[in-house]
């Protein structure tokens, strides 16, 4: 499966008051990771496609100025869903690990099929 690997640097605003990366902040990185494997794909359409689920495991604490490097690919493509795998790395070393689901909708927000040549791009 295709992958993405996005590098990040660790902004002032991504910290919290104990000066290491507030949770949000992995989650929009992966986010921004995602959207860069779909346009890499050729796929523009990013707006249809919400979280259904989230799992993240922080495992090393990242702070300000560190230099990381988050690595995404499809983990799996459902008739409506695709997952993603998805990893924080500073100096190699994961600090963050994660997994997203996103539901394929439609305009009126519904559960729809996941586009075939997107289907097949991931695969």
């Amino acid at each position: 499966m295709p992958s993405h690997r996005e590098p990040v640097r660790v902004e002032f605003a991504d910290t919290d008051a104990g000066g290491r990366i507030h949770h949000t902040a992995a989650l929009r990185w992966a986010e921004r990771a995602e959207h860069q494997l779909l346009r890499s794909l050729g796929w523009a359409e990013l707006t249809r496609f919400p979280r259904r689920r989230l799992e993240v495991d922080f495992l090393g604490p990242l702070r300000f100025g560190d230099e990381v490097v988050v690595e995404i690919a499809a983990t799996a493509v459902g008739r409506t869903s695709i997952t993603y795998g998805w990893q924080v790395l500073r100096d190699g070393v994961s600090c963050v690990e994660g997994t997203t689901t996103c539901v394929h909708v439609d305009d009126d927000g519904r559960p729809c099929l996941v586009p075939a040549e997107l289907r097949v791009a991931l695969s």
